[in-house]
């Protein structure tokens, strides 16, 4: 009897990320959510949701999906990737609604919603970040609203893979994880969501830049890959001579959240 794949349980504890190259039950998903993602994306009630000068559509909790990831009668949410969320992670959390994140050509424009440093950040950083850490207030103080179990995101959309791909730093879920291990010592995970990490996260995202390897996955249609929920990513400008679909570089994220908020730390 052959010995399970370990590698990309290893690949994931390791880079903090693992790629799974579209197999026939996600790309039938995929294809089935295609039009229901670009109906939101055009949706004037979801207008709200363009940034960026009009190059970014944020789209949270756009696509109609239910507990489960299916889309009405579609198919199931299923593959490569849901068969290791739930065998290899030990995860069979529910699914909120899914995020349609789409860019267009030109990805950032200047906004007025945010600031030059901050549009200067998503240009030469791709506005690195680790999700579930809302900046609130006018001082933009960061603390962790969101305990992610972790980040799935499948690609809707055929484009070079110049057209605003995802980027991520390698093992930077260490640093991260780190980090939020000291900032959340001897404080009850109930009160997590009141500690101010801005400053330590600041420092600990300046390590990740200093140590860590960037890399860029693109996808199409299909492709899903698994972050971990402390791991540093973001999104690179839209290349000069990037070209993509019509409805522009489309990804569905799920970003299913711990029941217990200690898990967040605690978990693989």
């Amino acid at each position: 009897m052959p010995l399970p794949d370990t590698r990309p349980r290893n690949q994931y504890l390791e880079r903090g990320w693992v790629s799974f190259p579209a197999d026939a039950a996600m790309q039938r998903w995929a294809a089935h959510a295609r039009p229901f993602a670009a109906a939101a994306a055009k949706d004037p009630a979801q207008s709200h949701w363009l940034r960026c000068g009009g190059t970014w559509f944020v789209g949270v909790d756009a696509l109609p999906n239910d507990g489960k990831g299916q889309i009405g009668n579609g198919p199931p949410l299923a593959g490569a990737a849901m068969d290791f969320v739930l065998s290899a992670l030990c995860l069979n959390l529910p699914f909120h609604r899914a995020q349609v994140s789409v860019c267009y050509p030109g990805y950032p424009k200047p906004s007025p919603e945010e600031s030059e440093a901050a549009h200067d950040f998503r240009r030469r950083r791709d506005a690195a970040h680790v999700d579930g850490l809302l900046a609130e207030g006018p001082g933009k103080r960061r603390r962790l609203k969101e305990p992610h179990a972790y980040i799935l995101g499948i690609c809707l959309t055929e484009q070079s893979p110049d057209a605003a791909p995802l980027a991520v730093w390698d093992g930077s879920h260490r640093i991260m994880g780190s980090m939020f291990r000291k900032m959340f010592a001897g404080y009850p995970p109930e009160s997590w969501d009141g500690i101010d990490v801005t400053a330590a996260y600041q420092e600990a995202r300046r390590s990740v830049f200093a140590t860590c390897l960037r890399r860029e996955l693109p996808g199409g249609p299909g492709d899903a890959v698994l972050l971990h929920r402390h791991l540093l990513h973001g999104v690179a400008p839209w290349g000069a001579g990037a070209k993509a679909s019509p409805e522009g570089r489309m990804v569905a994220y799920f970003r299913p959240e711990f029941t217990m908020p200690g898990d967040w730390l605690d978990h693989a």
